[in-house]
């Protein structure tokens, strides 16, 4: 049974960075799919980044390509969000997920809150 948790959130100003991670527990296939998704009150769910391990393919919502950075520490069992030049329209509840197949929704963390001021 895999479990997530997510830890790393906080408050920064615009501009700044943050890392999330994710403590991933229990067996995973080789090609064991991760993600993170985002969601603020009154808004959908929203898919930020996936990665497969084996391949390391990667994948990003529109909204954060080229700030958003997510990699796996195996070593570690852990998964990370790295997050970069944050805008507060980035405030919102950061999921780690994973799922045998794309898009990666069969497991969910608790949530971590990440918040931007301006």
């Amino acid at each position: 049974q895999v479990q997530l948790v997510e830890s790393g959130g906080g408050l920064v100003q615009a501009g700044e960075s943050l890392t999330l991670s994710c403590l991933v527990s229990g067996r995973t296939y080789s090609s064991y799919i991760f993600g993170w998704y985002r969601q603020a009150p009154g808004k959908e769910r929203e898919f930020v980044a996936a990665y497969r391990q084996g391949t390391r393919w990667t994948y990003y919502g529109d909204s954060v390509k080229g700030r958003f950075t997510i990699s796996r520490d195996s070593a570690k069992n852990t998964v990370f969000l790295q997050m970069n030049s944050l805008k507060p329209e980035d405030t919102e509840v950061y999921y780690c997920t994973g799922g045998k197949s794309y898009p990666p929704q069969d497991k969910w963390g608790q949530g971590t809150q990440v918040s931007v001021s301006e």
